[in-house]
């Protein structure tokens, strides 16, 4: 009954026709046509991805996560109401709008909507791309990552461990509490961030091209305050990115090049380097608080940090093989 990916996110926001322009024009997703208030954007075969809805105010609405069939929903929703967590059933109506075949919902400790679903739609047509990219790396890895603010990670860690099945691949303690999960190949599909906050922090889409990404960077360059963090490279999962402004009040990771683990044999561990080797200056933040990470990733250049070289992966072979 284990999930699997990442499948889809929702967001709410404010300004929904500037998420028209973004999700496509920077990110390079393909827009689905569903009018009203709702916009809808494809990334791969799937018939959606993204899935923002107009509202009073911006955040996250809902994060989709896959299992395999409809037994492996029923285990998930009966060990959700054994640890005593209410769980709503989806409408079919409900189903129909998240391209799924069905689903559940229920709210994490932290506030947060969170949605379990299986068979979701796969389109008919090829994906197109909202502006030229060589594509998202996605398949069994999922869409990507989310990470979230919480404010009492004491509850929310054993929540998404021990309940939901997310393993820790590894995480820091100082100078704030943060966990980093998965539940395929990829690093991380979620982490959390002990800051004292109960908000969406970002989202991340892996490219599949270096050049797609720096290309974005160019474009995110020629808006006035798009760019929160510069180009820059992560220690823990060796992505290269760098993160925008929304629309609304969280950020997106715009990424190539992080690293496929073995879930078999992975061992997780604390980190001490900070998060990033070089880069992602935090643009958004006082200066105070950008010289502290910045003194973090100087320490890590004085050591001579490095990320290893890329291998090949024979899980993710296996995976895409059978896929």
């Amino acid at each position: 009954m284990a999930l699997k990916t990442l499948g889809y996110i929702g967001i709410q926001s404010t300004r929904l026709d500037d998420w028209s322009g973004f999700a496509t024009g920077l990110l390079g997703m393909q827009p689905v046509d569903r009018g009203g208030p709702l916009r809808t954007f494809r990334m791969d075969d799937r018939k959606q991805r993204l899935v923002v809805t107009a509202a009073e105010s911006d955040g996250l609405g809902f994060l989709g996560w896959e299992v395999d069939d409809h037994d492996d929903l029923e285990r998930m929703a009966a060990r959700l109401d054994a640890h005593g967590v209410a769980v709503a059933r989806g409408t079919r109506a409900l189903a129909d709008e998240r391209r799924v075949g069905d689903l559940i919902s229920f709210v994490d400790p932290n506030g947060h909507r969170v949605e379990i679903f299986h068979s979701p739609e796969i389109a008919g047509d090829p994906f197109q791309p909202g502006r030229p990219i060589s594509g998202f790396k996605t398949g069994p890895l999922g869409m990507g990552h989310v990470v979230l603010n919480v404010d009492n990670i004491a509850e929310a860690l054993p929540f998404y461990r021990d309940i939901l099945g997310f393993q820790v691949t590894d995480y820091g303690l100082t100078p704030y509490p943060l966990y980093f999960f998965h539940i395929n190949g990829r690093h991380h599909s979620f982490a959390m961030v002990g800051s004292g906050k109960k908000s969406f922090h970002h989202f991340m889409v892996e490219l599949q091209s270096l050049d797609d990404v720096g290309q974005g960077y160019d474009l995110a360059q020629l808006e006035e305050g798009r760019v929160a963090y510069t180009l820059g490279r992560h220690t823990n999962d060796h992505m290269t990115s760098f993160y925008a402004h929304t629309p609304s009040e969280f950020f997106v990771e715009y990424g190539w090049g992080a690293q496929v683990i073995d879930p078999a044999t992975w061992k997780p561990f604390e980190t001490f380097d900070g998060p990033s080797l070089w880069g992602h200056e935090r643009l958004h933040l006082p200066e105070a608080q950008r010289a502290r990470m910045r003194e973090m990733r100087l320490d890590a250049a004085r050591r001579g940090v490095r990320v290893p070289n890329p291998t090949t992966c024979a899980w993710l072979d296996s995976v895409i093989g059978r896929e």
